[in-house]
C-alpha cells in the first residue's frame, strides 16, 4: 500500500524528516481511523506540508499500534519514543484523550521530485489517505 501524510506546515516537521531527526511519524486520534491498522513495514509513506506539494517519500521500516491506553503505557509510549517523534509537548495529560495511536518507523527517507495531489473523494480535511497507488491521487499537469 501507499499513503499519504498531510503535515502541519507550522510545526515543521518535514524538514526534520528529511534531516533524520524525526524518524518515527505517529498519529494520535480519539476515534480510530486510518493509518491505524492499515499500514505495515514495506508500505511507502509520501510526506507534504499542508498547503504544498508533495516533496518526500519513506519506507515503512515497523509500525506499533496502541489502543486501550492506560496512564501507564501513556508514560511508556512517550518515554520511548517522544525524542523520535520530535513531540515538543511531553505532558502527558495533552495525550490522555486519546484512544488509538499509531508509530510509524521510517527508513530510506528521499526528497522526491515535487507533486501535487487531488483529494477529492478523501474529504478535503483529510490528514492521512491510504491507496494502492499514489498515482490515482497524483495530479498530471
Amino acid at each position: 500500500m501507499e499513503h499519504l501524510a498531510i503535515l502541519d506546515k507550522k510545526r515543521k516537521l518535514l524538514p526534520k524528516i528529511l534531516s533524520g531527526e524525526k524518524t518515527i511519524e505517529s498519529r494520535w486520534y480519539k476515534h480510530k481511523k486510518t493509518p491505524y491498522g492499515n499500514i505495515k513495514a514495506g508500505d511507502i509513506v509520501y510526506f507534504k506540508d499542508s498547503g504544498e506539494p508533495v516533496t518526500a517519500k519513506a519506507t515503512v521500516d515497523k509500525v506499533l499500534f496502541f489502543s486501550d491506553i492506560t496512564r501507564e503505557k501513556y508514560k511508556e509510549i512517550l518515554g520511548n519514543y517522544a525524542d523520535a517523534i520530535c513531540l515538543e509537548d511531553r505532558n502527558i495529560d495533552h495525550y490522555t484523550n486519546y484512544k488509538y495511536i499509531t508509530l510509524i518507523f521510517l527508513k530510506e527517507v528521499n526528497k522526491i521530485k515535487a507533486f501535487q495531489v487531488n483529494k477529492k473523494g478523501y474529504g478535503m480535511m483529510a490528514a492521512w489517505i491510504t491507496m494502492d497507488n499514489i498515482n490515482k491521487i497524483k495530479k498530471h499537469l
